[in-house]
């Protein structure tokens, strides 16, 4: 059995953006994925693409109360050596202005989701005392973007937590990565919480990411790439 066969990557946000483009790119390289997203039927048709090599888990991260005991299941069942927390939303308004429901609901999903699909797999890879968590960030999370103020703290909070996690973890032979990427064209700028005009074709793709993650995926264990900043050529847009 190769190193590729041995890995079982489970991905959250995997229907569309950088999610469906890192699920892609871990079947071509011969990598069992899990996807996990609101829609069963975008999944399925990220699923056809991989040639057998994914199982499709729907379920909605945005409603917390759910998201532990689920993924519980999904570890339990799929038993994936790599988590990439790639699921979450975009959010423009300047801080005055973003109601408190608003704002609740960025973290939900950026920050606190992810803590919970961490709580879910950990076991299971300390169990293995093998692993690796990927975290999707921002560089919103490092820079100070006026408008953006709810996305950035989730993303600011995901990177601490990360680093923490890191810390924690190492001693248990769990490998944690930053991948933080600058502006990506993805759906997220179509959504009704995003507010801006950037001219898109300027900006990283979701494939270009998704390269980055497997390559922080596919190091040997003696090895970590603690945090990858990933920008557009073009710069900070």
């Amino acid at each position: 059995m190769t190193v590729l066969t041995q890995h079982r990557a489970l991905i959250t946000g995997a229907s569309s953006g950088i999610g469906k483009a890192t699920a892609l790119a871990f079947a071509k390289a011969g990598i069992k994925v899990a996807l996990v997203s609101r829609s069963r039927a975008s999944l399925e048709k990220v699923a056809e693409a991989t040639d057998g090599l994914a199982t499709v888990y729907p379920l909605d991260l945005s409603v917390l109360d759910q998201v532990k005991g689920e993924m519980s299941k999904i570890a339990d069942e799929f038993q994936p050596t790599l988590l990439v927390n790639n699921a979450g939303m975009g959010y423009t308004g300047n801080l005055l202005e973003t109601s408190l429901e608003d704002w609740q609901r960025v973290i939900d999903l950026n920050l606190t989701s992810v803590f919970q699909c961490i709580q879910a797999v950990l076991p299971g890879m300390r169990q293995r005392r093998q692993g690796m968590i990927i975290n999707v960030t921002s560089i919103a999370g490092h820079q100070a973007f006026p408008g953006w103020g709810a996305y950035s703290v989730s993303k600011a909070g995901l990177i601490s937590l990360t680093k923490i996690l890191a810390v924690e973890e190492r001693a248990n032979g769990i490998r944690v990565v930053n991948i933080c990427p600058g502006s990506v064209n993805t759906p997220l700028w179509d959504t009704d919480t995003v507010q801006a005009d950037f001219d898109r074709s300027q900006m990283l793709t979701p494939e270009a990411i998704a390269q980055s993650i497997l390559h922080a995926a596919l190091l040997p264990p003696q090895a970590v790439i603690e945090e990858l900043i990933v920008m557009p050529s073009a710069g900070a847009l």
